[in-house]
């Protein structure tokens, strides 16, 4: 399924478009596991398209990651109806 790859192309494989339009889901599944990094695609031996995989999006940042590493003093809540009234007040 793959052909030669052109001079300077690196180590990506080389299909022609009926290939790609054939085998497309063999192609993105090969991307999906690693074992291809990149697939050229060519339209009458002309590379014209790429096929790669995209970066993995950031992982959210997760609370309570440091969960149990402080301890908050017996005092903290003792300024919340202060807070509250500044803030009621505008």
């Amino acid at each position: 399924m793959t052909a030669a790859s052109p001079a300077g192309s690196g180590s990506a494989r080389f299909v022609n478009m009926l290939e790609a339009k054939t085998h497309l889901s063999k192609l993105v599944e090969a991307i999906e596991s690693g074992a291809e990094r990149e697939v050229v695609i060519a339209r009458n031996g002309r590379p014209v398209a790429r096929l790669t995989a995209l970066e993995a999006a950031p992982r959210p940042r997760r609370l309570g990651v440091a969960r149990g590493e402080f301890t908050a003093p017996e005092s903290i809540d003792t300024a919340n109806p202060l807070i509250a009234e500044l803030f009621e007040q505008g």
